[in-house]
């Protein structure tokens, strides 16, 4: 088992799900720094295993990195590849330049209810009651 391949968790906090999908029921937390073992790939999220403990689970691979990060006592602010928030924009085709030159181009536009929109948290269940309700596969197209 010498050749295992341990990867790092590089967000501030992750969760490893069920199925590969944003929308997999959640196993369990997960913590910058904490080290994972690599299982499997599949359409950009891995598969991996929590060393010490029988839990498996799926995690998107941008939360990952192969470099072992090592969290020294005393260090207050340790820097992270991307905070969840960064990756949420990137997911959007946004990072915080292009959010900066979009306001800056568009003066008159109010903000202020997208930041609320941005704030509104829908959980798992109300996703899933969604998805559901509306026949919709989560991959893609109609049930």
């Amino acid at each position: 088992m010498g050749s295992e391949r341990m990867m790092s968790i590089q967000i501030k906090n992750g969760q490893l799900r069920k199925t590969p999908s944003f929308l997999g029921q959640n196993i369990c937390s997960v913590s910058y720094g904490d080290q994972v073992r690599f299982l499997s790939e599949e359409a950009g999220w891995i598969k991996v295993a929590l060393p010490g403990k029988k839990i498996e689970g799926w995690i998107h691979h941008s939360a990952l990195t192969e470099k072992k990060i090592v969290i020294q006592k005393g260090t207050s602010q340790v820097p992270q590849k991307a905070s969840g928030e960064e990756l949420a924009l990137a997911g959007k085709g946004f990072n915080k330049q292009v959010e900066d030159q979009f306001r800056a181009r568009n003066r008159n536009m109010n903000f202020a209810l997208i930041d609320e929109m941005e704030k509104r948290v829908v959980s798992p269940g109300e996703i899933k009651a969604f998805i559901n309700e509306g026949r919709l596969n989560p991959r893609g197209g109609l049930l």
